[in-house]
């Protein structure tokens, strides 16, 4: 399985929203019981301070912990087994990406239950894994410094056009600024004061593409390091005085215009968090269903999480079945707040 890069405040969430699709991913020890568990396991949260995070089973066990008897991570169910075996010859075709059928076959199931099972492992169905793979192929053939022709090709697209449908209204920019890191894309980024402490916001020409806390222009220059990044500017300045009233006086704020990228499922998501009227909030469940997907609620934690833009891409306003506030990537203290302020100005 190919390794993600999480810090763990994200596993953390994951293991909050125990989020079925990063099994495998890591291992959650659990010091206070003295085992380690999948990050879906079923169990009641435990405490933060008391929870540690492996590479592996075998990392936990050599830390003392024994596996969890309710989600088994030491076992890999024949479920778990095909989807793996799937993704792996998706991963390996070598034209095209198999189609349903020859997926079922591989892996004993019948074609309508191994796309049930694929999807609810993953979050998208085998054809829609295969399309992302081969988009993300071909950012990092961009990155790496090919030429856009050459990216395409070698991320298995069959014609150019393929890509440029596929990416359309999804990337933010044109497929070309992708090149070297954001090449012939300028960013325009202040940091500022806020009551909820200091403020990031950068934005492209097409609108804002960064809010958050607590961070500085260096989280820029690592997304787009080969990209023109420019402190204030005229233009910048009349969209960051709607962005800070945004967020001192939380209100109405859907013609503030973003750029944002994501898969079609996650922006879903993020526009069903701009249509929650402000001092409401929605679960999980809720936004799932709005997106399109009822069933996709851990896929639904997953895209408020990937959530770039705070505040204006409204993933606060988001809470657990039953009312637990859940979490939030800049802390609590400003979820509340920020709710808190929502709340006072519609009541």
């Amino acid at each position: 399985m190919t390794p993600l890069t999480l810090t763990d405040d994200e596993r953390w969430r994951i293991a909050l929203d125990k989020d079925r699709r990063f099994d495998g991913h890591f291992i959650t020890g659990v010091h206070s019981t003295g085992i380690y568990c999948r990050p879906s396991c079923p169990a009641r949260p435990p405490k933060r301070e008391n929870v540690r995070f492996y590479a592996s089973c075998a990392e936990a066990e050599a830390a003392g912990l024994r596996p969890c008897k309710r989600c088994a991570p030491n076992r890999q169910s024949n479920e778990e087994a095909a989807v793996l075996a799937a993704i792996d010859e998706i991963r390996h075709a070598a034209d095209g990406a198999p189609t349903l059928d020859e997926l079922a076959r591989i892996t004993g199931y019948s074609p309508a239950h191994f796309q049930r099972l694929f999807k609810r492992s993953t979050g998208l169905s085998p054809a829609a894994y295969a399309r992302a793979l081969r988009g993300e192929r071909a950012r990092e053939a961009l990155s790496g410094g090919a030429s856009v022709t050459e990216a395409i090709y070698e991320a298995g697209y069959g014609a150019p056009s393929r890509f440029y449908d596929g990416q359309r209204g999804k990337l933010g920019m044109a497929p070309s600024a992708w090149a070297h890191g954001g090449h012939g894309v300028t960013i325009h980024w202040a940091v500022v004061p806020t009551t909820l402490g200091e403020m990031l916001v950068a934005a492209t020409d097409k609108g804002v593409c960064r809010l958050s806390f607590a961070e500085g222009p260096e989280t820029l220059a690592k997304r787009f390091p080969q990209a023109v990044l420019v402190e204030g500017g005229a233009a910048f300045e009349a969209l960051l005085a709607e962005v800070i009233a945004s967020v001192e006086q939380p209100g109405d704020f859907a013609h503030i215009p973003l750029d944002v990228k994501g898969t079609a499922f996650q922006e879903a998501c993020w526009q069903a968090l701009r249509e929650i009227p402000a001092g409401e909030t929605r679960t999980y469940a809720e936004i799932a269903a709005a997106a399109g997907n009822p069933k996709a609620v851990r896929a639904a934690g997953s895209a408020n999480a990937r959530n770039n833009v705070a505040v204006l891409i409204p993933c606060h306003r988001v809470v657990r079945t039953g009312g637990n506030i859940g979490g939030y990537a800049y802390g609590l203290a400003i979820k509340r707040e920020l709710l808190r302020r929502e709340a006072q100005s519609e009541g």
